[in-house]
C-alpha cells in the first residue's frame, strides 16, 4: 500500500476515534445532569463550553493530521464513531454509571453524617451554653451600666454642689 492511502485510513480511523470521544465527553455531561438538576442557563453555558471545545478539538485534529483542510470522510468517519457509540454502549453507559455515581455519593454522604454527628451534637451544646453565657453578660451588662449610671449622677450632683 502507498504512504498517502495508509495516511488517509489512518485520517478516517483518528475521524472515527474523535468521534467516539465527542459523544462520550457529552454522555458524561448527560450524567452530571442527570445527577444533578440545573436550570435552562447552566444547561445552555454547559452546551456552549462543549460544543466549543468540541469545535476547537476537532479543528485541532484536523490541522494536525490534514493541515486544516475539511475533508468530507473525516466528517463521515466522525459521524460513524458517534452512530457506533451510540448504537453499542451510549444508554447502557448512562444508566450504569449514574446508578453507580448516585450509590457511592449516597455511602459518602451517609458517612460523612455518621462521622459528623458528634460534631453536631457537640456543636448544638456548644450553642446552648453560648445562648446562656450570653443571657447572663447581657444581665451583667445592664448591671453595671445601671451602676455607673447612678455613680455619673452621683458625681454630677457631687461636682455641681461644690
Amino acid at each position: 500500500m502507498s504512504q498517502g492511502i495508509v495516511q488517509e485510513v489512518t485520517f478516517f480511523l483518528h475521524s472515527i476515534f474523535m468521534g467516539v470521544i465527542i459523544t462520550f465527553a457529552y454522555d458524561w455531561i448527560l450524567i452530571f445532569r442527570k445527577l444533578f438538576r440545573h436550570g435552562k442557563f447552566l444547561t445552555s453555558l454547559e452546551d456552549f463550553v462543549y460544543w466549543f471545545v468540541c469545535g476547537i478539538s476537532v479543528f485541532y485534529m484536523l490541522y494536525r493530521e490534514n493541515n486544516g483542510v475539511l475533508r468530507w470522510f473525516a466528517v463521515v468517519g466522525a459521524t460513524v464513531g458517534m452512530l457506533m457509540y451510540k448504537l453499542i454502549i451510549k444508554n447502557r453507559f448512562i444508566s450504569i454509571m449514574s446508578t453507580y455515581i448516585h450509590k457511592i455519593m449516597w455511602f459518602v454522604f451517609r458517612v460523612i453524617q455518621v462521622v459528623l454527628k458528634p460534631l453536631k451534637c457537640l456543636f448544638y451544646a456548644a450553642r446552648r451554653c453560648v445562648r446562656f453565657l450570653d443571657k447572663k453578660f447581657k444581665k451583667v451588662k445592664e448591671f453595671i451600666k445601671k451602676r455607673l449610671t447612678v455613680f455619673i449622677k452621683t458625681l454630677r450632683m457631687v461636682l455641681c454642689k461644690q
